[in-house]
């Protein structure tokens, strides 16, 4: 032991007198740029943060994406004291984060399936309806009367960033209280379909109204919509009927990973088209996601692979919290401790919470607590990061639809939504417990 000891310790002399010599003798030469490096180096420190972050947000209970925003935002504070700056605006970083963008909504479609629209009742479609409409009026109301100085398209953007709810908080908490199976869960779940499409929906239209050149006047708005619409029902239509039969020559092939590659190039085919006539190439995505189901899959598995969102896993894994931790590495976490910039996130949380209690409205199921429902459709996320990631891309004239106020804001909306569904999801559910105990009679 000894003995390998005293070689490791003479191999790193002589590889740290060789690097010495050889910096020396190269001195005076400017080394070039390699942004292969550099692109490594950030997305070693990118994937290092939200690791931790996830895991120490697993640890007091929260979802991992809470764990790396945050982690995101700490090592946005300190990345010029520590050399790190460079990650905000590296092009390559952007890049491969939105690619996990794309994988990100592709995931989420392929979580939910086409059948799942048609199995939901008349109040999870009214809650989702109620909830998407009450959160744009609400939220658009909100950031108009903190963000004067703004223009309208800008307080229109973030009324439309607070309108899809992310419910896997909801579903989490819900299994934890042993609710999961309740009238309310059911409602909740089968809102979140809908929830899903019709923030979708948003999304298409708003990145076609501010896109660079788009025009988001009257009469576009109802062609925007047509468009969004029209592209997701032929794209749900048309794959349902024709996606089988690739899928089935695909499984022919005896190449192995078959069947990720041609899931992955139907979503990148989807999104180009998407981006080709106008819209939010992650539109494109979802819809593919959401054409894919099992059965898709069922030749490959018998012949012993694995289904594709377990293939997917690996990808997902890996590129989704590239994007979170770059969201929130990007939002500026001093101009929070500022009194006038807090209020904007602070209120648009308020109108947040708000947009959704209103949904609770749409509850016709009997028995179920309206109140429940409400709060389990409060949490944002997915969504709404990546409407703040593409506000500060586009451009309102010479100015962004989205600065650093507004896309900081968004960031923290998520987080603090996060944070308050669990605890009033539980006082809702203990409380209804409560109410229903029937005290027993005197003897």
């Amino acid at each position: 032991m000894r003995a390998r000891f005293t070689l490791y310790i003479v191999l790193v002399a002589i590889g740290g007198a060789l690097l010495a010599a050889g910096l020396v003798l190269s001195r005076g030469r400017s080394p070039q740029s390699d942004e292969l490096g550099w692109l490594a180096l950030g997305l070693a420190v990118i994937v290092t943060a939200a690791l931790i972050g996830g895991h120490l947000a697993g640890r007091l209970g929260q979802a991992a994406v809470l764990g790396e925003l945050l982690a995101g935002m700490l090592l946005g504070s300190v990345a010029s004291a520590i050399g790190l700056r460079f990650i905000a605006t590296d092009p390559y970083l952007d890049i491969v984060a939105r690619v996990g963008m794309l994988l990100l909504l592709f995931e989420v479609g392929l979580d939910l399936s086409v059948r799942d629209l048609f199995a939901v009742g008349p109040s999870s479609i009214m809650v989702a309806v109620i909830g998407t409409i009450a959160s744009l009026a609400i939220g658009t109301g909100a950031a108009a009367a903190l963000m004067t100085g703004a223009p309208q398209a800008t307080h229109i953007f973030m009324g439309a960033a607070l309108t899809a709810t992310s419910v896997g908080i909801t579903a989490r908490v819900l299994k934890d209280l042993s609710a999961s199976r309740s009238t309310e869960a059911r409602i909740v779940l089968g809102a979140a379909v809908v929830d899903d499409v019709l923030g979708l929906v948003v999304l298409g239209i708003v990145a076609a109204s501010f896109a660079p050149g788009a025009s988001a006047s009257g009469g576009q708005i109802p062609a925007l919509i047509m468009k969004t619409v029209g592209f997701l029902v032929l794209a749900i239509v048309l794959g349902l009927w024709l996606t089988p039969a690739w899928f089935q020559r695909a499984a022919r092939l005896r190449t192995q990973g078959a069947l990720l590659a041609v899931g992955l190039c139907f979503c990148f085919v989807l999104s180009w088209a998407a981006s080709a006539i106008g819209l939010a190439a992650l539109v494109g995505a979802f819809a593919a996601g959401l054409v894919l189901e099992d059965t898709h899959s069922e030749m490959f598995v018998r012949r012993g692979e694995r289904p594709l969102n377990e293939l997917l896993q690996p990808m997902t894994s890996f590129l989704v919290p590239v994007f979170f931790v770059l969201v929130g590495f990007r939002s500026d976490v001093r101009s929070l401790a500022h009194p006038t910039a807090l209020a904007i996130p602070l209120g648009l949380t308020a109108a947040a919470i708000l947009g959704k209690l209103a949904c609770g409205l749409g509850v016709f199921a009997k028995g179920a607590k309206r109140l429940t429902v409400a709060c389990g459709m409060i949490p944002r996320g997915e969504v709404a990061l990546v409407f703040a990631a593409l506000g500060s891309t586009y451009k309102v004239g010479a100015a962004p639809l989205l600065d650093q106020n507004g896309y900081t804001a968004i960031v923290t909306v998520v987080i603090l939504t996060t944070l308050v569904t669990p605890p009033a999801l539980k006082w809702s559910v203990s409380r209804r417990r409560a109410v229903q105990v029937i005290p027993r009679p005197a003897a």
